[in-house]
């Protein structure tokens, strides 16, 4: 018959399986970005389009680490500085939120540093940093 003393093992597999989707769906990684400056067209994602580039000017060249072959194209970030070259670059408790619409090896404005992760355009850069200096971020999509 019935036993309301039974221990069923469901319940806690899902409350175990939204655990490892919320510790996956948290998780940063950490890379370098620099300054992307005008001119921003054409694009490796969208070639000559500027429609395609948000209104708020937060967006970003992605570097080899995470280009995957053009997938990268749309993708959003969010971003924010936590050291830099240069003391006191970071701008503290800003995170900004960019938008892949370029590859940073054949952008017209590169990085200067090889293996970047991302070179966000200048206003992005501007939001995080307050030097122009290469700067290292914590990144998730």
């Amino acid at each position: 018959m019935f036993n309301s003393k039974q221990h069923h093992p469901i319940p806690w597999l899902y409350i175990f399986a939204i655990l490892i989707l919320f510790i996956k769906l948290v998780r940063c990684e950490v890379g370098t970005a620099s300054m992307y400056s005008p001119p921003y067209t054409p694009s490796a994602c969208y070639g000559n389009d500027a429609s395609q580039f948000p209104s708020s000017n937060f967006f970003a060249a992605a570097g080899e680490g995470i280009w995957d072959n053009g997938a990268a194209c749309g993708r959003q970030y969010l971003v924010r500085c936590i050291s830099a070259t240069i003391p006191r670059t970071c701008i503290p408790g800003q995170t900004i939120q960019v938008r892949i619409i370029d590859r940073a090896q054949t952008a017209v404005s590169r990085s200067t540093r090889a293996g970047t992760t991302m070179v966000l355009s200048d206003t992005a850069f501007g939001t995080i940093a307050n030097q122009i200096a290469s700067i290292n971020i914590e990144f998730q999509q």
